[in-house]
């Protein structure tokens, strides 16, 4: 007989051990997938997690690490705020898509000029912008009719997509691109454009602006009130009821920052890696931000380590495509065993398992 038993406290050292034991029971998992399909599972494993860092391409893939992880480190630092707050915004990605609308709008209104010193900074803030702005429809109907911000933001995110379809077709589409769909290349006017600071390093101004984010929210969180309100919210809300906390402030101020911090994250990937508004622009970083944001237990410092650990899997992934012929879905069910385990495991921080007679007991 098998039975959990509340702990009278969370487990730290769970909470410490959780994220690596997820990762090494997906890799169990996943290889008996790899095997399903007929693929070796240790090579299958060693081109996912090995060969982008140290393999013979990885001059090439280290690079690209930065490029993937950039965005997802910055949508899973606003998202973690909430998180720990309790106030679940699950749609970054609809957030990360009108930013980069209303980014590339700003760069492509000011075609042909020339004066970076202008554009791309008013690019920055207008995604940014965009981003707060529809994050803040599941703020203002939770904070005035007390709807579920979960549902909302999530649905916003199929309004997201089909306004990036119009776009893509109307209004930012491309008048010397032969009526396809798509708006002029970002990456080819210089003032819009968010190229590497470095040359084959990855590095651009979304990486910096991610690595910024990561020591803001630790100074945010450790250091400022704001940041002691919301982890007194998440762990004892009637305790921060008494404690004068605002919860519609911190409700709006949550949902504000992750969504203009997705938002940027969006202009910083249309200007540079993805370079212009596309029908298939988002690829859904602002749905493995969440996964990101629980596998770095909401902790800026394990973000930025599980939003590396997760590029690798996007690029390791795509290596495993290209060279092992493993389907694009199977990669996808490998992250998202990620997810799983980790909340699986994650029981452990809260529960005692008791086996036998002292189950029984």
């Amino acid at each position: 007989m098998v039975r959990l038993e509340k702990r009278p406290t969370p487990s730290r050292k769970w909470a410490y051990l959780t994220p690596p034991i997820a990762v090494i029971a997906t890799m169990i998992a996943g290889g008996i997938l790899f095997a399903f399909l007929g693929k070796d599972p240790v090579v299958a494993i060693r081109t996912i997690f090995w060969d982008p860092v140290f393999g013979e391409f990885a001059f090439y893939y280290r690079g690209q690490l930065l490029v993937k992880a950039g965005p997802l480190i910055l949508i899973a630092i606003g998202l973690s705020l909430g998180f720990k707050a309790g106030i679940w915004n699950i749609g970054a990605e609809g957030q990360y898509i009108m930013g980069a609308i209303f980014g590339a709008a700003v760069g492509l209104a000011f075609y042909p000029m020339e004066a970076r010193w202008l554009i791309f900074p008013l690019m920055i803030i207008a995604g940014a912008l965009g981003g707060l702005l529809w994050a803040m429809i599941p703020g203002i109907l939770k904070t005035r009719f007390n709807t579920n911000e979960i549902l909302v933001s999530l649905l916003l995110v199929y309004v997201a997509e089909a306004i990036l379809a119009s776009m893509s077709l109307g209004l930012l589409r491309n008048p010397e691109g032969q009526g396809f769909p798509g708006s002029r290349n970002l990456r080819q006017y210089e003032s819009a454009a968010n190229n590497e600071l470095i040359a084959g390093w990855g590095m651009h101004w979304g990486v910096v602006a991610a690595f910024i984010a990561v020591i803001f929210a630790y100074i945010l969180l450790s250091r400022h009130i704001m940041g002691f309100n919301i982890r007194l919210t998440g762990e004892s809300p009637r305790a921060a009821r008494f404690a004068g906390v605002n919860p519609n402030r911190l409700i709006l101020f949550c949902l504000g920052l992750s969504g203009a911090l997705a938002g940027l994250a969006g202009m910083f990937e249309v200007a540079g890696p993805a370079g212009q508004i596309s029908i298939d622009f988002n690829v859904g970083y602002g749905f493995t931000a969440i996964i990101v944001a629980f596998l770095g237990r909401l902790h800026p410092i394990g973000i930025l380590l599980a939003g590396l650990l997760m590029a690798l899997t996007y690029i390791g992934g795509e290596a495993a495509q290209a060279s092992l012929g493993l389907p694009a879905a199977a990669i996808q069910a490998f992250q998202g065993m990620l997810l799983f385990f980790l909340l699986a495991f994650d029981v452990l921080t809260n529960f005692k398992v008791r086996f036998g007679r002292e189950a029984a007991a």
